[in-house]
């Protein structure tokens, strides 16, 4: 199957499941191919059949968006380069939680998490070890006689009582022994950080110096700007004293190319629940492009007051909640 087919694929699949989603990524830089909203959850996905081709700047970059948007960064594909991704399981390339489409189907149209995650030395569940505890001590038996019939020592059972993951093997052990599951479901729509490496969001990568007169008008008019490297966008603004709100914020000469950018930030910004503003370095004789705030750097470099600064994206920029 294609990529593009693919994409095809788990959009449909994400629609059918009541998720709103963005139009395709198809512009270079991008760090993921579409965003996806359903209620509170908003997921950035990066879809491919290799997943061995998402490199570590495009995964630090899935993160620093994660964390800016509160959105979820994830990738769904196919195999790596030596075998498939096995359903039912949750893997990890540079902190990013990644799932087959079969995974995906149970995971956004069941509403069944998965239960197990990969890791360095094999397959892994998280357990439930309050009830592990209680089950053992209902049926009488001591960690010595837990750790006898797992074949592993006391201590190990100890830990798992007090929160410890372990492999599937123990796990199905646990669940004959018992006759019930102690698995925990992995939450991938929280980044899976129950069973990740738990590592601080990578720092922002060094702004454009193209960029960085614009940059530097808004973060005078109270934004605090959150460079990109590798996004439809070239920043995320956030307006702090506009009820926190979100701006992805793009800046070129106006180019039909750029125009289809800031359709896409437009149609991201709709999903995301943002506003989206491209300053521009000429004026384009209208204000806006499918809700996308146009702003000349004329104009903006003529407007000194921080607040009517802030008040010209928000008349210009829609917000999905005007639409």
């Amino acid at each position: 199957m294609s990529r593009t087919a693919l994409i095809e694929n788990i959009t449909a699949m994400l629609e059918d499941a009541g998720f709103l989603v963005s139009d395709r990524c198809a512009v270079r830089p991008k760090s993921f191919d579409v965003a996806a909203r359903r209620g509170d959850d908003l997921v950035l996905l990066k879809i491919l059949g290799n997943v061995d081709a998402l490199d570590a700047e495009t995964g630090a970059e899935m993160r620093r968006l994660g964390e800016y948007l509160q959105a979820t960064p994830m990738v769904i594909g196919i195999r790596t380069r030596d075998e498939e991704l096995k359903p039912g399981v949750v893997y990890f390339r540079h902190g990013v939680p990644v799932i087959n489409p079969d995974t995906g189907y149970d995971l956004f149209v069941e509403g069944m998490p998965p239960l197990i995650y990969a890791a360095p030395g094999g397959l892994y569940v998280s357990l439930d070890g309050s009830l592990l505890a209680d089950e053992r001590e209902e049926r009488g038996w001591s960690l010595g006689r837990l750790a006898t019939e797992l074949g592993v020592s006391r201590r190990t059972v100890s830990k798992y009582e007090d929160g410890m993951n372990a492999s599937i093997e123990v796990a199905i052990q646990l669940e004959e022994l018992f006759d019930e599951p102690f698995s925990s479901p992995v939450d991938v729509l929280d980044g899976a950080g129950d069973v990740r490496d738990a590592d601080p969001t990578p720092s922002a990568p060094e702004t454009d110096p193209d960029d960085e007169h614009v940059l530097h008008v808004l973060t005078n008019a109270g934004f605090t700007v959150h460079p990109t490297s590798r996004a439809p966008f070239k920043a995320v603004s956030e307006d702090k004293e506009s009820a926190v709100t979100r701006v992805l914020t793009g800046h070129s000469v106006f180019t039909p190319a750029a125009e289809k950018r800031a359709r896409i930030m437009s149609s991201i910004g709709e999903v995301a629940q943002t506003r989206s503003v491209y300053f521009t370095e000429e004026d384009e004789g209208r204000e806006s492009v499918d809700g996308t705030a146009l702003v000349s750097c004329e104009e903006l470099a003529g407007i000194s007051d921080p607040e009517a600064i802030r008040e010209l994206i928000r008349d210009r920029a829609r917000h999905p909640s005007e639409a």
